[in-house]
Protein backbone atom coordinates (compact mmCIF):
# COMPACT_ATOMS: atom_id res chain seq x y z
CA UNK A 1 0.00 0.00 0.00
CA UNK A 2 1.35 3.51 -0.66
CA UNK A 3 0.68 5.50 2.59
CA UNK A 4 2.15 8.92 2.74
CA UNK A 5 1.97 11.62 5.51
CA UNK A 6 -0.32 14.93 4.48
CA UNK A 7 -0.19 18.64 5.73
CA UNK A 8 -3.39 18.28 7.35
CA UNK A 9 -5.60 21.55 7.90
CA UNK A 10 -7.22 20.89 11.18
CA UNK A 11 -8.55 23.16 14.79
CA UNK A 12 -7.18 24.91 17.21
CA UNK A 13 -7.33 22.86 19.83
CA UNK A 14 -10.09 24.66 21.75
CA UNK A 15 -12.25 24.37 18.88
CA UNK A 16 -11.83 20.93 17.72
CA UNK A 17 -15.22 19.93 19.33
CA UNK A 18 -17.45 22.13 17.92
CA UNK A 19 -15.63 21.95 14.25
CA UNK A 20 -15.83 18.22 14.45
CA UNK A 21 -19.52 17.09 13.06
CA UNK A 22 -20.77 13.47 11.62
CA UNK A 23 -20.28 12.53 8.24
CA UNK A 24 -22.73 13.90 5.48
CA UNK A 25 -24.24 10.93 5.12
CA UNK A 26 -26.09 9.95 7.87
CA UNK A 27 -28.22 12.93 8.21
CA UNK A 28 -30.64 14.79 6.33
CA UNK A 29 -31.02 18.41 5.27
CA UNK A 30 -33.28 19.24 8.63
CA UNK A 31 -31.46 17.12 11.15
CA UNK A 32 -27.73 18.65 9.45
CA UNK A 33 -29.34 22.26 10.44
CA UNK A 34 -30.69 21.34 13.84
CA UNK A 35 -27.21 19.67 14.62
CA UNK A 36 -25.03 22.79 13.33
CA UNK A 37 -27.65 25.83 15.07
CA UNK A 38 -25.76 27.36 17.21
CA UNK A 39 -22.60 26.97 15.99
CA UNK A 40 -20.99 28.77 13.05
CA UNK A 41 -17.77 26.30 13.49
CA UNK A 42 -19.40 23.36 12.52
CA UNK A 43 -18.27 21.43 9.92
CA UNK A 44 -21.84 20.58 9.10
CA UNK A 45 -21.24 23.74 6.99
CA UNK A 46 -19.08 22.17 4.53
CA UNK A 47 -20.73 18.79 4.18
CA UNK A 48 -24.26 19.82 3.94
CA UNK A 49 -23.66 23.46 3.18
CA UNK A 50 -27.68 23.48 2.03
CA UNK A 51 -28.38 24.44 5.82
CA UNK A 52 -26.75 27.81 4.94
CA UNK A 53 -29.09 28.11 1.76
CA UNK A 54 -32.83 29.06 1.38
CA UNK A 55 -34.90 26.04 2.01
CA UNK A 56 -35.70 23.81 -0.96
CA UNK A 57 -32.41 24.73 -2.66
CA UNK A 58 -31.44 21.99 -4.89
CA UNK A 59 -29.18 20.24 -3.18
CA UNK A 60 -27.03 19.38 -6.36
CA UNK A 61 -27.06 23.16 -7.41
CA UNK A 62 -23.76 25.08 -8.09
CA UNK A 63 -24.51 27.40 -5.42
CA UNK A 64 -24.72 24.55 -2.83
CA UNK A 65 -20.88 23.65 -4.11
CA UNK A 66 -19.75 27.31 -3.80
CA UNK A 67 -21.30 27.46 -0.73
CA UNK A 68 -19.36 24.72 0.77
CA UNK A 69 -15.87 26.01 -0.48
CA UNK A 70 -16.57 29.42 0.47
CA UNK A 71 -17.49 28.15 4.17
CA UNK A 72 -14.53 25.44 4.29
CA UNK A 73 -12.67 28.85 3.33
CA UNK A 74 -13.83 30.74 5.78
CA UNK A 75 -12.90 28.46 8.60
CA UNK A 76 -9.03 28.24 6.94
CA UNK A 77 -8.95 32.35 6.61
CA UNK A 78 -10.54 33.17 10.27
CA UNK A 79 -7.75 30.63 11.59
CA UNK A 80 -10.86 28.03 13.20
CA UNK A 81 -8.47 25.99 10.92
CA UNK A 82 -4.54 25.68 10.35
CA UNK A 83 -2.36 24.01 7.83
CA UNK A 84 0.49 21.75 9.64
CA UNK A 85 3.57 23.03 9.13
CA UNK A 86 5.36 19.81 7.97
CA UNK A 87 3.37 16.07 6.46
CA UNK A 88 2.51 13.87 9.58
CA UNK A 89 0.26 11.14 10.08
CA UNK A 90 -1.98 10.73 12.88
CA UNK A 91 -3.73 8.07 15.34
CA UNK A 92 -7.41 8.80 15.72
CA UNK A 93 -9.25 7.11 18.36
CA UNK A 94 -13.48 6.79 19.10
CA UNK A 95 -15.04 5.24 21.80
CA UNK A 96 -18.51 4.25 22.05
CA UNK A 97 -20.01 2.26 24.66
CA UNK A 98 -17.09 0.76 26.15
CA UNK A 99 -15.52 -0.07 23.15
CA UNK A 100 -12.69 1.47 21.58
CA UNK A 101 -11.79 1.61 18.44
CA UNK A 102 -8.22 3.27 16.42
CA UNK A 103 -7.15 4.32 13.20
CA UNK A 104 -4.29 5.73 11.44
CA UNK A 105 -4.84 9.08 9.27
CA UNK A 106 -2.95 9.18 6.51
CA UNK A 107 -3.76 9.91 2.76
CA UNK A 108 -3.93 6.87 0.41
CA UNK A 109 -2.91 6.38 -3.51
CA UNK A 110 -5.81 6.68 -6.08
CA UNK A 111 -3.72 4.23 -8.42
CA UNK A 112 -3.81 1.65 -5.36
CA UNK A 113 -7.92 2.23 -5.69
CA UNK A 114 -7.87 1.87 -9.33
CA UNK A 115 -5.95 -1.23 -9.75
CA UNK A 116 -7.84 -2.86 -6.67
CA UNK A 117 -5.23 -2.61 -3.95
CA UNK A 118 -8.10 -1.16 -2.21
CA UNK A 119 -10.48 -3.58 -2.33
CA UNK A 120 -14.61 -2.71 -2.25
CA UNK A 121 -17.79 -4.75 -1.79
CA UNK A 122 -20.40 -2.44 -2.68
CA UNK A 123 -21.56 -0.77 -5.85
CA UNK A 124 -22.08 3.34 -6.06
CA UNK A 125 -24.43 4.90 -7.03
CA UNK A 126 -23.73 7.37 -9.92
CA UNK A 127 -25.72 10.47 -8.60
CA UNK A 128 -24.00 9.87 -5.13
CA UNK A 129 -20.88 9.46 -7.36
CA UNK A 130 -21.21 12.83 -9.07
CA UNK A 131 -21.99 14.71 -6.13
CA UNK A 132 -18.86 13.64 -4.18
CA UNK A 133 -17.13 14.23 -7.39
CA UNK A 134 -18.02 17.74 -7.79
CA UNK A 135 -17.55 18.37 -4.06
CA UNK A 136 -13.93 17.04 -4.05
CA UNK A 137 -13.30 19.11 -7.19
CA UNK A 138 -14.55 22.61 -6.38
CA UNK A 139 -13.44 22.51 -2.65
CA UNK A 140 -9.88 20.89 -3.85
CA UNK A 141 -9.91 18.95 -0.66
CA UNK A 142 -11.42 16.01 0.80
CA UNK A 143 -13.72 17.07 3.66
CA UNK A 144 -14.54 13.89 4.52
CA UNK A 145 -12.28 10.65 5.09
CA UNK A 146 -12.42 7.27 3.92
CA UNK A 147 -12.94 4.57 6.40
CA UNK A 148 -10.59 1.52 5.26
CA UNK A 149 -9.95 -1.71 7.42
CA UNK A 150 -6.55 -4.17 6.79
CA UNK A 151 -5.80 -7.43 8.44
CA UNK A 152 -3.86 -7.09 11.62
CA UNK A 153 0.55 -6.09 11.46
CA UNK A 154 2.45 -6.70 15.03
CA UNK A 155 4.51 -3.74 13.81
CA UNK A 156 1.64 -1.37 12.68
CA UNK A 157 0.10 -2.12 15.89
CA UNK A 158 4.02 -1.63 18.01
CA UNK A 159 3.60 1.77 16.64
CA UNK A 160 0.13 2.64 17.48
CA UNK A 161 0.64 1.46 20.83
CA UNK A 162 3.49 3.53 21.62
CA UNK A 163 1.72 7.17 20.34
CA UNK A 164 -1.19 6.21 23.03
CA UNK A 165 1.52 7.22 25.38
CA UNK A 166 1.69 10.62 24.23
CA UNK A 167 0.12 13.67 24.35
CA UNK A 168 -2.98 14.03 22.79
CA UNK A 169 -3.26 16.91 19.82
CA UNK A 170 -7.55 16.90 20.61
CA UNK A 171 -9.21 14.60 23.24
CA UNK A 172 -13.39 15.45 23.89
CA UNK A 173 -16.53 13.81 24.03
CA UNK A 174 -18.88 14.62 21.19
CA UNK A 175 -22.86 15.43 22.12
CA UNK A 176 -23.59 12.10 21.29
CA UNK A 177 -21.61 10.65 24.05
CA UNK A 178 -19.14 9.07 21.86
CA UNK A 179 -15.11 10.21 22.46
CA UNK A 180 -12.74 11.16 19.99
CA UNK A 181 -8.75 11.49 20.71
CA UNK A 182 -6.25 12.14 18.25
CA UNK A 183 -2.41 11.81 18.21
CA UNK A 184 0.39 12.89 16.11
CA UNK A 185 3.16 10.08 15.12
CA UNK A 186 6.66 11.19 15.36
CA UNK A 187 8.04 9.45 12.67
CA UNK A 188 5.76 9.51 9.68
CA UNK A 189 7.92 7.77 7.50
CA UNK A 190 8.21 4.66 9.56
CA UNK A 191 3.83 4.18 9.38
CA UNK A 192 4.57 4.45 5.44
CA UNK A 193 7.58 2.05 5.10
CA UNK A 194 4.95 -0.46 7.64
CA UNK A 195 1.73 -0.12 4.87
CA UNK A 196 4.40 -0.73 1.86
CA UNK A 197 4.60 -4.19 3.28
CA UNK A 198 0.56 -4.36 3.51
CA UNK A 199 -0.69 -6.23 0.27
CA UNK A 200 -4.13 -4.30 0.29
CA UNK A 201 -6.57 -2.14 2.23
CA UNK A 202 -10.46 -2.73 2.26
CA UNK A 203 -13.17 -0.02 2.16
CA UNK A 204 -14.86 -0.51 4.80
CA UNK A 205 -17.23 2.81 4.98
CA UNK A 206 -17.21 5.34 2.30
CA UNK A 207 -17.30 3.53 -1.27
CA UNK A 208 -18.67 6.80 -2.89
CA UNK A 209 -15.76 9.03 -1.37
CA UNK A 210 -13.00 6.60 -2.13
CA UNK A 211 -14.68 6.35 -5.87
CA UNK A 212 -15.09 10.01 -6.35
CA UNK A 213 -11.24 10.65 -4.89
CA UNK A 214 -10.08 8.25 -7.93
CA UNK A 215 -12.53 9.96 -10.70
CA UNK A 216 -10.94 13.51 -9.52
CA UNK A 217 -7.36 12.39 -9.67
CA UNK A 218 -8.08 10.46 -13.28
CA UNK A 219 -9.62 13.92 -14.21
CA UNK A 220 -6.69 16.01 -13.35
CA UNK A 221 -4.29 13.50 -14.39
CA UNK A 222 -5.67 13.77 -18.06
CA UNK A 223 -5.49 17.31 -18.01
CA UNK A 224 -1.75 17.58 -16.88
CA UNK A 225 0.65 16.36 -19.58
CA UNK A 226 3.13 16.55 -17.28
CA UNK A 227 1.88 14.33 -14.73
CA UNK A 228 4.21 12.04 -12.64
CA UNK A 229 1.66 10.17 -10.01
CA UNK A 230 3.09 12.26 -6.77
CA UNK A 231 0.66 15.69 -7.27
CA UNK A 232 -1.20 16.28 -3.92
CA UNK A 233 -4.74 15.55 -6.25
CA UNK A 234 -3.55 11.31 -6.52
CA UNK A 235 -3.81 11.28 -2.79
CA UNK A 236 -7.00 11.01 -0.76
CA UNK A 237 -7.71 11.03 3.03
CA UNK A 238 -8.45 8.00 5.08
CA UNK A 239 -8.86 6.56 8.04
CA UNK A 240 -6.92 3.03 8.17
CA UNK A 241 -8.65 0.26 10.95
CA UNK A 242 -6.68 -3.33 11.95
CA UNK A 243 -9.75 -5.52 11.36
CA UNK A 244 -9.16 -6.43 15.39
CA UNK A 245 -10.42 -2.77 16.40
CA UNK A 246 -13.70 -3.37 14.00
CA UNK A 247 -17.21 -4.35 14.85
CA UNK A 248 -19.96 -4.43 12.29
CA UNK A 249 -23.92 -4.28 13.46
CA UNK A 250 -26.30 -5.50 11.75
CA UNK A 251 -28.57 -3.51 8.98
CA UNK A 252 -32.09 -4.12 9.02
CA UNK A 253 -35.15 -3.93 7.12
CA UNK A 254 -38.37 -2.23 6.81
CA UNK A 255 -40.91 -3.16 4.47
CA UNK A 256 -43.35 -0.41 3.69
CA UNK A 257 -45.86 -2.48 0.94
CA UNK A 258 -47.06 -6.18 0.57
CA UNK A 259 -47.82 -6.77 -3.36
CA UNK A 260 -50.26 -9.18 -1.96
CA UNK A 261 -52.39 -10.44 0.95
CA UNK A 262 -50.80 -11.22 4.49
CA UNK A 263 -51.66 -14.61 3.59
CA UNK A 264 -50.18 -15.39 0.54
CA UNK A 265 -47.15 -13.95 1.52
CA UNK A 266 -46.93 -15.84 4.90
CA UNK A 267 -47.36 -19.34 2.84
CA UNK A 268 -44.94 -18.37 0.03
CA UNK A 269 -42.70 -17.55 3.27
CA UNK A 270 -43.53 -20.66 4.81
CA UNK A 271 -42.46 -22.36 1.50
CA UNK A 272 -38.70 -21.41 1.91
CA UNK A 273 -38.12 -20.78 5.76
CA UNK A 274 -39.01 -22.78 9.04
CA UNK A 275 -40.84 -19.57 10.76
CA UNK A 276 -41.73 -20.36 14.85
CA UNK A 277 -43.42 -17.14 16.43
CA UNK A 278 -41.21 -17.82 19.48
CA UNK A 279 -40.87 -13.75 20.45
CA UNK A 280 -36.75 -13.59 19.76
CA UNK A 281 -36.26 -9.83 18.14
CA UNK A 282 -32.73 -10.34 17.78
CA UNK A 283 -30.70 -13.70 15.71
CA UNK A 284 -28.68 -15.34 18.45
CA UNK A 285 -26.35 -16.79 14.89
CA UNK A 286 -26.32 -16.70 11.25
CA UNK A 287 -28.20 -17.88 9.04
CA UNK A 288 -30.99 -16.75 11.59
CA UNK A 289 -33.49 -14.06 10.30
CA UNK A 290 -35.90 -12.53 13.14
CA UNK A 291 -39.01 -11.00 11.62
CA UNK A 292 -41.91 -8.10 13.13
CA UNK A 293 -45.04 -8.02 12.03
CA UNK A 294 -48.68 -8.20 13.60
CA UNK A 295 -47.41 -7.34 16.63
CA UNK A 296 -44.61 -10.26 16.98
CA UNK A 297 -41.79 -11.51 16.46
CA UNK A 298 -40.74 -14.45 15.04
CA UNK A 299 -37.34 -16.37 13.82
CA UNK A 300 -37.17 -17.84 10.31
CA UNK A 301 -34.66 -20.04 9.50
CA UNK A 302 -33.94 -21.45 5.56
CA UNK A 303 -34.80 -24.60 4.24
CA UNK A 304 -32.21 -24.48 2.12
CA UNK A 305 -28.67 -22.64 2.90
CA UNK A 306 -26.19 -21.99 -0.21
CA UNK A 307 -23.26 -23.43 -0.77
CA UNK A 308 -20.42 -21.37 1.66
CA UNK A 309 -18.33 -21.79 -1.67
CA UNK A 310 -20.09 -18.31 -2.68
CA UNK A 311 -19.00 -15.65 -0.03
CA UNK A 312 -21.89 -13.83 -1.58
CA UNK A 313 -24.67 -15.85 -1.71
CA UNK A 314 -24.13 -17.10 2.02
CA UNK A 315 -24.59 -13.98 3.37
CA UNK A 316 -27.90 -13.91 5.49
CA UNK A 317 -28.90 -9.90 3.48
CA UNK A 318 -28.46 -12.54 0.31
CA UNK A 319 -30.43 -15.07 1.49
CA UNK A 320 -33.08 -12.25 2.75
CA UNK A 321 -32.79 -11.01 -0.89
CA UNK A 322 -33.16 -13.78 -3.09
CA UNK A 323 -35.71 -15.92 -1.34
CA UNK A 324 -38.04 -13.02 0.16
CA UNK A 325 -37.20 -9.43 -1.15
CA UNK A 326 -37.43 -10.90 -4.75
CA UNK A 327 -38.75 -13.35 -5.70
CA UNK A 328 -42.16 -13.17 -3.12
CA UNK A 329 -42.33 -9.41 -2.42
CA UNK A 330 -40.70 -8.20 -5.87
CA UNK A 331 -37.95 -5.89 -4.59
CA UNK A 332 -35.87 -6.74 -7.37
CA UNK A 333 -33.38 -3.86 -6.70
CA UNK A 334 -33.32 -2.42 -3.03
CA UNK A 335 -31.36 0.28 -4.09
CA UNK A 336 -34.23 2.14 -6.22
CA UNK A 337 -37.24 0.27 -4.55
CA UNK A 338 -39.75 2.69 -2.91
CA UNK A 339 -40.98 -0.66 -1.12
CA UNK A 340 -38.28 -0.95 1.29
CA UNK A 341 -36.20 1.15 3.96
CA UNK A 342 -33.36 0.89 5.76
CA UNK A 343 -32.27 1.01 9.74
CA UNK A 344 -28.90 1.03 11.13
CA UNK A 345 -28.42 -1.95 14.33
CA UNK A 346 -27.26 0.77 15.97
CA UNK A 347 -31.23 2.03 16.82
CA UNK A 348 -32.17 -0.79 17.65
CA UNK A 349 -34.87 -3.87 17.34
CA UNK A 350 -37.28 -1.44 19.43
CA UNK A 351 -36.79 0.88 15.99
CA UNK A 352 -38.36 -1.60 13.87
CA UNK A 353 -41.33 -1.96 15.88
CA UNK A 354 -41.74 1.22 16.09
CA UNK A 355 -42.27 1.80 12.41
CA UNK A 356 -44.37 -1.15 12.40
CA UNK A 357 -46.58 -0.20 14.81
CA UNK A 358 -46.89 3.08 13.86
CA UNK A 359 -48.03 2.02 10.30
CA UNK A 360 -45.12 3.39 8.75
CA UNK A 361 -44.25 -0.05 7.12
CA UNK A 362 -45.93 -3.61 7.63
CA UNK A 363 -43.23 -5.92 8.69
CA UNK A 364 -39.71 -5.83 9.39
CA UNK A 365 -36.12 -7.83 9.56
CA UNK A 366 -33.65 -7.82 12.09
CA UNK A 367 -30.22 -9.39 10.44
CA UNK A 368 -27.70 -10.91 12.16
CA UNK A 369 -24.50 -8.66 11.69
CA UNK A 370 -22.36 -9.30 8.25
CA UNK A 371 -18.61 -9.97 9.58
CA UNK A 372 -15.43 -8.90 9.18
CA UNK A 373 -14.30 -12.17 7.76
CA UNK A 374 -17.35 -11.95 5.55
CA UNK A 375 -16.21 -8.65 3.95
CA UNK A 376 -12.80 -9.34 3.31
CA UNK A 377 -13.92 -12.95 1.46
CA UNK A 378 -16.32 -11.23 -0.81
CA UNK A 379 -14.01 -8.64 -1.66
CA UNK A 380 -10.64 -10.61 -2.29
CA UNK A 381 -13.23 -12.44 -4.61
CA UNK A 382 -13.91 -9.29 -6.35
CA UNK A 383 -17.19 -9.82 -5.95
CA UNK A 384 -20.18 -7.45 -4.36
CA UNK A 385 -22.47 -7.39 -1.80
CA UNK A 386 -26.08 -6.65 -1.40
CA UNK A 387 -26.76 -2.97 -0.86
CA UNK A 388 -26.83 -1.74 2.56
CA UNK A 389 -25.14 -5.63 4.34
CA UNK A 390 -22.53 -3.36 6.82
CA UNK A 391 -23.29 -0.97 9.28
CA UNK A 392 -20.10 0.61 11.11
CA UNK A 393 -20.34 2.66 14.38
CA UNK A 394 -18.99 4.92 15.82
CA UNK A 395 -18.95 7.15 12.16
CA UNK A 396 -15.96 9.01 11.99
CA UNK A 397 -15.78 12.69 12.50
CA UNK A 398 -15.41 15.05 9.66
CA UNK A 399 -13.25 18.40 9.99
CA UNK A 400 -10.76 16.99 12.27
CA UNK A 401 -8.27 16.68 9.88
CA UNK A 402 -8.64 17.66 5.95
CA UNK A 403 -6.23 16.87 2.98
CA UNK A 404 -6.07 19.33 0.65
CA UNK A 405 -5.18 18.96 -3.38
CA UNK A 406 -2.31 21.55 -3.37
Amino acid sequence: MRVKAFKAWRPVADKAAQVASVPYDVVDTKQAKALAEGNPYSFLHVVRAEIDLPEGTDLYSDAVYAKARENLRKLMDDGILFREAEPAVYLYSQQMAGRIQYGIVATCHVEDYETGKIKIHEKTRRAKEEDRIRYVDVQNANAGPVFLAYRDDERINVMMDAVKATEPLYRFTAVDGVGHTVWKFSDPGAVERAFAAIPNTYVADGHHRSASAAKVGAMRRAANPGHTGEEPYNWFLAVMFPQSELKILAYNRVILRLPSTREAFLEALGGKFAIEANGVATPRKAGEICMYMDGRWSTMLPKHRPSASDPVAALDVSILQNEVLGPILGIDDPRESNDIDFIGGIKGTAELEKWVDDGRAVLAFSMYPTSMEQLFAVADAGMLMPPKSTWFEPKLRSGLLVNTLD
